[in-house]
């Protein structure tokens, strides 16, 4: 054999290496995601209400904006444009 040759051992190493580093990074998501969903529970139907009461008033209070911006704009858009 010749000085500096790989052999067949080492290039299925190397490649395997590169399949590990590829595939470590999905095995870690996958891994941390199961241990995120064992720890998750349900909430109980006081912290349910809260939430909802909570998402209820962001959508009234965004929507109000939306309501006051678009009846100030109308207006003025028609003062600039001058129909």
């Amino acid at each position: 054999m010749l000085r500096g040759c790989v052999t067949r051992t080492q290039l299925i190493s190397q490649d395997m290496d590169k399949v590990v580093k590829f595939a470590e990074p999905g095995r870690v998501f996958a891994k941390d995601s199961i241990r995120l969903v064992k720890r998750c529970t349900k909430p109980d139907r006081k912290e349910f209400q809260k939430i909802a009461i909570a998402t209820a008033i962001g959508f009234c209070i965004m929507g109000f904006i939306g309501f006051f911006v678009k009846l100030i704009h109308i207006p003025i858009n028609n003062i600039i444009v001058g129909s």
